[in-house]
């Protein structure tokens, strides 16, 4: 059963109204509502004594401080504590830091005891590893699946859990509760920081001639490194990375502890989602008014139409202050474009066609790498453009080709300003 206070969305999803995009998530969600495996409410108290486990998925939003707000976490654990009347293993599914689990635990018993009720419950931490995008692959065939807790019958019971989706091989990897908390937080945070090294490198290659691509192709070959989060870019976006790493920042100042990587981490990102913007400008020697920009792609990553933190947010709105016409396209993030990223947003047109929002624009600017805009069609390209001019923020073309063919083309990584 899933449970959400937002009752527009319980109903949309009884409807078999998914309200995120995600590929395949609405083939599962209709086959097992079918199949009465799947229910929907808007009240826990409903339902908390017929289940044994609860995952608490909520959302961890950033507060002002950059530190994850556990307000909806704990509101949760609050209304288990005020009706539950039988054992529950209550699961932190949610990205949270350190500790929180611990406060569940507290929040739980604090209700219990304005009750005057002692019933046992369990507290674990289940981090989720999924990508958007591939989610339901990730969880059905996880590298691992992280599980922190206490007690042995919560171990009993997230192994009972799993266990028939890993019957070849038991990825489940137990530890105590922090360690897992933590886990989640160190992989996000690792994962950025290869993608803020290889932008920072890509900053050194345009400076001495070298090429990124060329460097990427060459440090990836080592088995010690690997190729994985090794691509320059416009930098990363997205609701887990960019509000992890600062998470991360502020419990490390809680503690008192330095985290000088992490803080270079997110100032190299924040500084590379104007690379694009600032090639632009510079090739128009700040001359941008009333130019045509034609937009490859708005979400933050392809196969998805999440666009929190994307780079095209930030492109973007430096192009509009700047007086440059806004033409975007992307797959599928033009409805959230339009209802609140760019809502009111002057001189800024969405088309329903890569080739259609080429027309008449004085230039491409590639900004997210959804497949489509891998292999297309370049003499379309070039006769729809009003000047054959790409800025590609994903480095997705060859050079020379991109020469040959007879544009105008710009890379992250591989020639100076």
């Amino acid at each position: 059963t899933c449970v959400d206070v937002d009752t527009k969305k319980i109903e949309a999803l009884t409807k078999g109204e998914i309200p995120i995009y995600e590929p395949g998530l609405d083939n599962l969600v209709a086959q097992n509502v079918k199949n009465g495996r799947l229910h929907f409410t808007s009240d826990l108290t409903q339902v908390v004594n017929d289940v044994e486990v609860v995952f608490l998925a909520v959302g961890t939003p950033q507060g002002e401080d950059g530190s994850a707000d556990l307000k909806y976490v704990l509101q949760v654990a609050q209304t288990i504590g005020q009706s539950m009347e039988n054992y529950v293993l209550v699961v932190t599914k949610s990205t949270v830091p350190v500790g929180t689990s611990e406060k569940v635990r507290k929040a739980i018993k604090d209700e219990l005891a304005k009750r005057g009720k002692e019933i046992e419950f369990d507290v674990a931490s289940n981090p989720e590893f999924l990508k958007e995008g591939s989610a339901i692959s990730d969880f059905v065939r996880p590298d691992r699946v992280v599980v922190g807790t206490d007690s042995e019958k919560a171990k009993a019971i997230m192994t009972t859990l799993y266990k028939p989706m890993l019957l070849n091989n038991f990825r489940v990897i137990f530890m105590d509760i922090a360690s897992a908390e933590m886990a989640k937080y160190a992989a996000n945070a690792m994962l950025a920081t290869r993608i803020s090294f290889m932008n920072e490198i890509a900053g050194i290659c345009e400076c001495v001639g070298a090429d990124i691509d060329s460097v990427r192709t060459a440090i990836g070959s080592d088995s010690r490194i690997g190729s994985k989060f090794l691509y320059a870019g416009c930098g990363y976006g997205g609701s887990c990375f960019p509000k992890d790493v600062r998470a991360l920042i502020k419990t490390a100042q809680k503690c008192e502890c330095k985290s000088e990587i992490l803080e270079a981490v997110e100032n190299v990102n924040g500084r590379q989602k104007h690379i694009l913007f600032e090639k632009f400008k510079n090739f128009y020697s700040g001359e941008i008014k009333n130019k045509r920009v034609a937009i490859w792609g708005l979400s933050f990553k392809p196969g998805t139409d999440d666009m929190r933190e994307a780079p095209s947010v930030t492109i973007i709105r430096e192009l509009v202050v700047r007086g440059a016409r806004i033409k975007a396209y992307d797959p599928k993030a033009v409805e959230a474009a339009q209802a609140y990223y760019f809502k009111d947003t002057p001189n800024m047109e969405y088309f329903s066609s890569k080739y259609e929002v080429l027309k008449g624009a004085d230039a491409l600017l590639l900004i997210t790498e959804w497949k489509e805009f891998r292999s297309p069609d370049f003499e379309e390209i070039f006769k729809l453009l009003k000047r054959p001019f790409i800025f590609d923020g994903r480095n997705q073309y060859d050079r020379d080709k991109m020469s040959h063919l007879g544009f105008e083309y710009h890379q992250v990584g591989a020639e100076p300003f």
